[in-house]
């Protein structure tokens, strides 16, 4: 337990609530949001998590997360693997029953991700501004149970994650979902994109901004 007091992570926030996207959608989740990423997406609702934050050990992390009682944990940004020691927050979270699930940029290697974490994998669109940062490699160390998310800004966007899904063969390897950036386009265009191009995808919308409006950014 040592390891856990002497090491620390610099925290934006620890809240409960309702998972609002992936297919845990619905599920009371506590989230940890890591202070700090390297990208700056033109969608970007969490910038308040760019600096600041504070200083927590991982022990004090797994006692705050434990005062939820809660099953699901979900570990976001910011991009959180641009703190090293998120890999032994994750373990930690593992070996104390957690099903723990990662939100990541895509542009971070995730090679080092513990096995059992559900790693959720935003590849970004040209909509973004951040698309040539996309680690392609990343894809190799996905499994069943991890998640491709495409944030689709516009029509071009749409495309350009279709074209990606079929010549990666994403959709052999895990789940992929299709989320529509807020404000900029609609749920029911992509929806009628996907049925129209019989899209082996999972359309989802953020269950939190419906439930509590846009100043809900987890």
């Amino acid at each position: 337990m040592s390891q856990l007091a002497d090491e620390s992570l610099r925290i934006s926030e620890i809240f409960f609530s309702l998972q609002g996207e992936t297919s845990r959608v619905g599920l009371p989740t506590v989230f940890v949001r890591l202070t700090g990423c390297p990208l700056r997406c033109t969608y970007c609702d969490t910038a308040y998590a760019f600096t600041g934050g504070q200083a927590m050990t991982l022990q004090a992390i797994l006692d705050e997360v434990a005062l939820y009682g809660a099953r699901f944990v979900t570990v976001t940004g910011g991009e959180p693997l641009a703190q090293k020691n998120v890999h032994l927050l994750m373990k930690a979270l593992c070996d104390s029953g957690y099903e723990v699930s990662l939100e990541t940029g895509g542009m971070m290697d995730v090679s080092g991700v513990d096995p059992r974490v559900m790693k959720v994998l935003d590849i970004k669109t040209p909509a973004s501004g951040e698309m040539q940062k996309n680690l392609w490699s990343n894809i190799e160390f996905l499994n069943a149970h991890d998640e491709i998310k495409f944030v689709i800004c516009d029509e071009s966007d749409y495309e350009w994650a279709k074209k990606a899904l079929v010549e990666q063969k994403l959709a052999k390897r895990c789940s992929v979902l299709f989320s529509p950036a807020q404000g900029m386009f609609s749920p029911k265009e992509i929806a009628e994109r996907i049925l129209r191009d019989r899209l082996s995808v999972r359309m989802q919308v953020q269950l939190h901004k419906l439930i509590w409006g846009n100043e809900a950014g987890h």
